[in-house]
């Protein structure tokens, strides 16, 4: 491990041991926040109640559709966008604005569309990711080697035979990054709108426990949910600095 990476579990550990020696001692409101040992209790206590595994898992395949679907959708558009670069000109604008719109006030319309369901909150996790996995997309194709695309030329391969072995090995570190963009912003999307409006799920179970004043629930989900986001984050970063290091450290 890097003296950096020392030194930020140090912090990481340090501000826990502060924030619980400051809940113990009263310092903080237990109305508030609770200390972290209480989050740790929590969070056990929630993973030995079928119903919380109902809403961890409802929300969990929530967020694998919408993530699966901005992923496919997201390199479809854009590989598009890269061979149609006058519509590129065009649409770079509203790429560029995109997350200026607030996308949550499509939620009624997506309710109208496909009922009280979960497909509303596959859709708003949809549209949060999609975009940064087409922006993404189109980085990587700028930069892929003009050099790489004539070999394939010369060697005669089909359209799929050099996006599957050359294009997407060339780009797959940008690849990475819309991977782990898709990740949080899928799960952002997903658990607002379970704030808003769904009747079961994590962001559920959190708004109900926050207006149950039930902090011991409120925050062992909380920390449940931090620690799974954390953790899916970190192995793909892991994997995205052996391919670095796979490619030379370029």
């Amino acid at each position: 491990m890097t003296r950096a990476g020392i030194i930020r579990i140090g912090v990481l550990v340090g501000a826990v041991a502060a924030l619980e020696a400051a809940c113990r001692a009263g310092y903080v409101n237990r109305q508030a926040v609770i200390a972290p040992s209480e989050m740790v209790r929590g969070a056990w206590r929630v993973l030995g109640t079928q119903e919380a595994r109902g809403h961890i898992a409802e929300t969990l395949t929530t967020v694998s559709l919408a993530f699966l679907l901005s992923v496919i959708a997201g390199f479809a558009i854009g590989v598009a966008l890269h061979r149609l670069p006058r519509f590129r000109r065009a649409v770079d604008p509203l790429l560029a604005s995109y997350y200026a719109v607030p996308t949550f006030v499509f939620y009624p319309v997506f309710i109208v569309l496909f009922g009280l369901n979960r497909w509303p909150l596959v859709a708003i996790g949809f549209l949060f990711a999609v975009v940064a996995v087409a922006i993404n997309t189109l980085d990587g194709l700028d930069r892929l080697p003009p050099v790489f695309m004539r070999t394939a030329r010369v060697l005669r391969l089909s359209p799929r035979q050099t996006l599957l072995r050359i294009t997407v090995p060339a780009i797959a570190p940008w690849l990475f990054t819309a991977v782990k963009f898709a990740v949080a912003y899928s799960f952002i999307g997903v658990i607002a709108g379970e704030f808003v409006q769904a009747g079961s799920g994590i962001g559920f179970a959190i708004a109900f426990a926050y207006n149950s004043f039930d902090n011991l629930t409120m925050y062992g989900l909380m920390l449940l949910l931090f620690a799974f986001v954390c953790t899916l984050n970190m192995s793909l970063w892991t994997w995205e600095q052996k391919l670095y290091a796979r490619r030379g450290g370029r």
